[in-house]
């Protein structure tokens, strides 16, 4: 069988496992360059709403606080949901709201 013909199940009596998925939609980008230490940076949560970030984001940030001197953070309150909703507003906001309140860094969950 063709390992492109999705057509078929099964291949001289043994089940073939296929790949459901397609091509990418969106071309690859490479991620931002992150930073060496996060010893006076401004770190900024992001949240989508949906499970346990109002307890899983200060569990971090009292981590982060003991181990980095001089850190600073910005709530997920100040940028809103980034899922469902009004996140497509969210979201194209998010650079210049990024640059507005100074953050250096982002940390974003916290979906299931």
């Amino acid at each position: 069988m063709d390992a492109n013909d999705r057509t078929q199940g099964i291949d001289d009596g043994a089940l073939v496992a296929l790949w459901p998925g397609g091509a990418n939609g969106v071309a690859a980008i490479d991620p931002a360059r992150r930073p060496d230490t996060l010893d006076g940076k401004r770190i900024g949560f992001l949240w989508d709403y949906v499970f346990r970030g109002e307890e899983i984001f200060p569990v971090l940030q009292e981590a982060i606080d003991g181990a980095f001197e001089d850190v600073r953070f910005v709530g997920y309150d100040a940028f809103g949901s980034v899922f469902g909703g009004d996140e497509h507003a969210v979201l194209s906001r998010l650079p210049a709201r990024l640059k507005e309140l100074e953050v250096d860094a982002v940390i974003t969950g916290i979906g299931c």
